[in-house]
This record gives structure tokens, sequence and C-alpha cells, in this order.
């Protein structure tokens, strides 16, 4: 099922192995895959590419099994080490780390002991993207549902045949879909009283049909198509998770299930709040080398010795420095067993993505034309950095959940 050939990594103290610690993830390392992602940001963001050669990179330091456990041959990271690695390749090119970013949340979500999937299959996606790079992410907005967070029966139904499954359906934005190698879909039986959850579909199953239809504004490179499935045949067994719909509420099930949820939806806000950061930081390493560099011959001196532009760095400043505040918070509390509530992880990436959203546009008023144009990268950080609004929670979903919260905590103890 590898969609990746494994490639093992060269001695040296810097580049993790199947078993590094990780701690093993080294500054130089990072850094070094942020510039060499970046050198080719702009030709996949034009061509629309998966990238992956990327990919291959990854592998070969180890990276995308970073998150598996280390029973299953990976790194078993923390989330504020999953952190610095997505936040480093987001710095070079985005859409590899928000395909990165989905195999994390999967691969995490995986690792816990309350995980319901099979374990024999848990353990197989695992080793699979430890020892050959797969990629696996959710498939989970429709046509007619859009996102399943709000709420709906998906219209992807498997029906019960022979010895196993055969599904029909529609998904769209499937992230990455042209290197994963594991789909997880969600979707409903065809029981007279139905279960949703989730079905694990090989990608490259007969029946399962890409419609090569993402040309998006930004993250161009993701490679978010549509996927249709025809009569897919999936094992028994590969109803990884089925439930009554009501039992996939957050507040459903016991204390354990709600905390999992909460673990789970703090790391997906620290890692895509860490990615859009990171768009953010890198847009304004081009400004501030602009910057120095921009001497207008009416000023006759370089355009960071004026108090003006001087003052809307310092904006910039304050608006990553306290997304790195919060995330590095974030990521401590739930690698010490205190997740937020998902609330909370709500309004963190409500507050860091519209941080990184006003520190690019700031970006863009300073420069001016030279940040608008196509030879530059600052009007490409602007395009993919204004995605952060359409994930999953959205801003709108985000406010009134803390907002009922907050005046339901004020009446009780009015």
């Amino acid at each position: 099922m590898s969609a990746l050939p494994l490639r093992r990594p060269p001695a040296t103290n810097d580049l993790p192995t199947a078993n590094a610690a990780p701690a093993a993830v080294g500054g130089a390392l990072l850094a070094r895959l942020s510039a060499q992602f970046a050198a080719t940001a702009a030709d996949h963001d034009r061509s629309g590419a998966f990238p992956r050669q990327n990919f291959e990179v990854l592998q070969s330091h180890g990276l995308i099994g970073l998150v598996a456990p280390a029973a299953q041959g990976g790194g078993g990271a923390t989330l504020a080490t999953a952190r610095r690695v997505i936040a480093a390749v987001a710095r070079g090119e985005p859409a590899t780390a928000l395909i990165l970013t989905m195999t994390y949340l999967q691969h995490h979500a995986l690792a816990r002991s309350d995980s319901r999937w099979p374990l024999h299959l848990r353990e197989r996606v695992l080793r699979d993207a430890v020892e050959h790079g797969a990629l696996i992410n959710a498939l989970r907005v429709e046509p007619a549902l859009g996102s399943p967070a709000r709420g709906g029966l998906p219209a992807t139904v498997a029906r019960r045949e022979g010895n196993g499954w055969k599904m029909d359906g529609h998904k769209l934005y499937t992230t990455g879909i042209e290197g994963l190698s594991w789909l997880a879909v969600w979707a409903r039986t065809d029981e007279a009283a139905p279960r949703t959850g989730v079905f694990l579909v090989p990608r490259h199953a007969p029946g399962v049909r890409v419609i090569a239809s993402w040309d998006h504004l930004g993250l161009r490179a993701s490679g978010s198509h549509e996927v249709v499935f025809e009569n897919v045949a999936i094992d028994l067994d590969q109803a990884v998770d089925l439930r009554a719909p009501a039992d996939w509420a957050p507040d459903a099930g016991s204390q354990t299930d709600i905390d999992a949820h909460a673990t789970q939806q703090a790391w997906m806000a620290v890692l895509l709040g860490s990615l859009y950061d990171a768009v953010a930081q890198a847009a304004n390493d081009w400004l501030t080398g602009f910057l120095n560099q921009r001497a207008p011959g009416s000023l006759g001196a370089p355009l960071v010795s004026l108090p003006r532009v001087q003052e809307h760095v310092g904006e910039i400043a304050a608006l990553l420095r306290t997304n790195r505040v919060l995330l590095d918070d974030a990521a401590r509390a739930v690698d010490e067993g205190h997740a937020q509530p998902a609330t909370e992880s709500g309004l963190l990436k409500y507050t860091v993505t519209g941080n990184a959203v006003r520190a690019v546009e700031i970006a863009l008023q300073l420069s001016g034309n030279h940040g608008l144009a196509r030879q530059n990268p600052l009007e490409r950080h602007h395009r993919d950095v204004l995605c952060s609004r359409i994930h999953t929670p959205q801003n709108d979903a985000i406010l009134v959940a803390a907002g009922a919260r907050a005046l339901q905590s004020s009446g009780a103890t009015a």
C-alpha cells in the first residue's frame, strides 16, 4: 500500500531514525528543510502539482512516522515536537505541511489507548507510514452535506454484501489525495437504523476515482481534489468505528471520550495554528529583507529607517509573539496531560489564524505594489494564509460555541 519508497537517513546526530527520540529532530535539520522546500514552493504554487519530492525528503529523515508510537517504529513525538516540524515545513511550503498535518492527526488518534480501530489495522497503517512513508487523511466533506461538524448524515453509504461492505459516495476537499495510501472515509450504513463512522479504504482500491477539480487561490499544491466511490469493496473489519449518529456528539459518551475529543481538538488547533503562523513568519522574513534593501531616492536611506515602518513591523512582531506564546502554552498543556476544552482550542485557532492573516496584511501595506508582484513570495503567502479561515471549526462556529459557554458559565454563577 506504499505510495513512497523508504529511504534510510544518513548517519548523523541531527537526523532521526525510525526509533529516534523526538528530541533528535534538531533545529539545524528543520532550518534546512524550510529552505529546501521554500526553493521550490513557487513552482508548486504555479503548477498545483503534488509535492511528492518533499515527502520523499521527509521520509528520508523519518518525519512522516514521527507521531506514530515507538512500538510501531515511530518517533512517539509529543505535540510540541510535531508543532516544530509542521512550522518548519510550512515556513518553506505550507501545502506540504497541511498534508503532513492531516497524517499526524490521524496517527495521534490511532496511537491513543481508547482508539476503536481494530489493533491489526492500527498497526498496519502506522507501520506503513514509518516504513514506507504512507500518508492518510480523513474524507468527510460532501457536496450536499458540507462540513460534517455542522451536523447531518453523510450521503456516502456502505452496504453489507457477503463478507464485507460495498461503498458508494462522493467526497470534496480530499487534501493530499494524489499521495495518500489510506482513506478514512466518513460514511453511513444502509441499515434501518443507520450508523455513521469511519471506513478504512485503500487509496488504490478498485472503484476509487479522483476528479481533479482543485484550482484554489491558496495552498494550491495540496491537491484537495474530489473523490468518487463506485461500488468499492472493503473488508468487514475495515468499518473501523461505527456508532449511532448521536454518539458522535462531542459531549456524548464517557468522560474518557470527552477528554479524548478535547485532546484531539487541541492537536488540530495547535498544528493548524502553527502552520498558518509559519506562513506569516515567512511573509515577515521577506518583508524585513525588502525593507532593509529598498532605499527610495526621495528618502536616501532604506525604508527601515522610517519610524512609521518600524511601528508597523513592531505590530507584526507583537502578533507573532502572541501566537508563539499561545501555541507553546497549548502544546505544553497537552503534553502534560491537561488539554484545554474544545471551545478553548477553537478560540486558539481563531486568535492565532487571525493574527497570522493580520500580520501578512500589514506586510502587504508596507510593501505596496512590490508585495503583490508575482515574482515576490509575499502575494503567495497572502493567498495561503487566507485559507486558515476555512478549516473546521470556522470562525462563526468557534465564536458561537465560546459565547454559549461563557453565558452558561456566567448564568451558573450569577
